[in-house]
């Protein structure tokens, strides 16, 4: 248990495709994050971004209506006694809470019309313009971020899923790295592409040790590295040649060796347009050495296919006769009974 844990902690990405890599140290962040101020504010999460989405809209009618309040304090309108020909700025305003719905109403243009500026006043009349100005940017820009963040189909990824664990088999003849993925709702995925990318230590011919080097991993659908359409499950599968960067791979050596294989699956939706992309990853202890996985798709008498997933994250052993009398196998075999 404490193997496993070590390992979960080691993670680049997480199984549900979140970046574990935490960032320490960085001069000037707040500024560089305000630099761009667009994408952080579309990246807050939703109770940050409601936050501010309310806080615009108060903030703003309280500062315009303490400005209003100060026009009115200086104009002497507040005074005990005024004279017969004394004009205000503001009619009817009196307090400062009259100052903040005048600033209210005026802002969101409900314009009851009992509270309003007198044309004797040009710095009420100058401080209302620079109000609906200021403030109608900044609500674009609010609002904007607020539909943007909307629209991202961030949500749509979750609907795709991976299998659990990866499976290595022969698959025509070769050897092949083995994982499933399937699209949890009925519209489809199409110009659907897997990557993958394998994260290891490394060491140069200059002798340079690099902690995490990427390498590409190459995954295929049949024949093809594309597939048109993802509707139903589908199984891709990298082939571990010599020119596979997982080349010399064995059940023996498959937990001695320190990587993480991250899969990144990259499709446009079809009902928008819109792309979207999932990712998740797998260590040594999430690859199992002859398995194969369980079909999911069933034909029914109606002429319809059904996708079963009670039967996604499950896997057999593997029918060939390489892998039978593996002692490796049946050890992983039991491993994966008891989770």
């Amino acid at each position: 248990m404490a193997v496993r844990k070590a390992e979960v902690r080691r993670r680049i990405v997480s199984k549900d495709g979140h970046n574990n890599v935490r960032i320490n140290n960085v001069e000037g962040m707040v500024k560089l994050y305000l630099h761009d101020i667009w994408t952080t504010v579309v990246d807050m999460k939703w109770r940050y971004k409601l936050t501010l989405f309310a806080s615009t809209f108060i903030m703003t009618w309280f500062i315009f209506g303490v400005f209003f309040y100060l026009i009115s304090m200086g104009n002497g309108d507040f005074e005990a006694t005024l004279s017969s020909n004394h004009t205000p700025c503001l009619e009817n305003v009196k307090t400062f809470t009259g100052a903040f719905l005048f600033s209210l109403e005026s802002q969101t243009t409900i314009g009851y019309g009992f509270r309003y500026i007198t044309e004797d006043c040009p710095l009420a009349i100058f401080t209302l313009v620079a109000q609906l100005v200021i403030t109608g940017l900044a609500e674009i820009f609010v609002t904007g971020a607020f539909l943007a963040k909307l629209a991202r189909p961030k949500k749509r990824a979750e609907t795709i899923k991976f299998s659990r664990c990866a499976v290595v088999c022969r698959r025509q003849g070769q050897l092949c790295l083995m994982i499933q993925v399937a699209n949890m709702r009925k519209s489809p995925l199409i110009q659907c592409q897997l990557t993958g990318k394998l994260f290891h230590a490394n060491v140069t011919q200059e002798g340079e040790k690099t902690q995490v080097h990427q390498t590409s991993v190459n995954f295929f659908v049949d024949s093809s590295s594309e597939c048109p359409f993802l509707i139903l499950p589908l199984t891709f599968y990298h082939i571990l040649d010599e020119r596979s960067p997982l080349a010399g791979l064995s059940a023996e050596n498959l937990h001695s060796r320190e990587m993480e294989l991250l899969v990144t699956l990259n499709a446009t939706m079809e009902s928008t347009a819109a792309t979207t992309q999932s990712r998740t990853s797998y260590v040594p202890g999430e690859i199992l050495w002859g398995y194969e996985f369980k079909p999911v798709i069933f034909a029914t008498a109606g002429g319809r296919y059904v996708a079963d997933f009670n039967f996604f994250d499950k896997v057999q052993v593997s029918s060939d006769a390489a892998f039978l009398n593996n002692a490796e196998k049946l050890k992983l075999e039991e491993n994966y009974k008891k989770e």
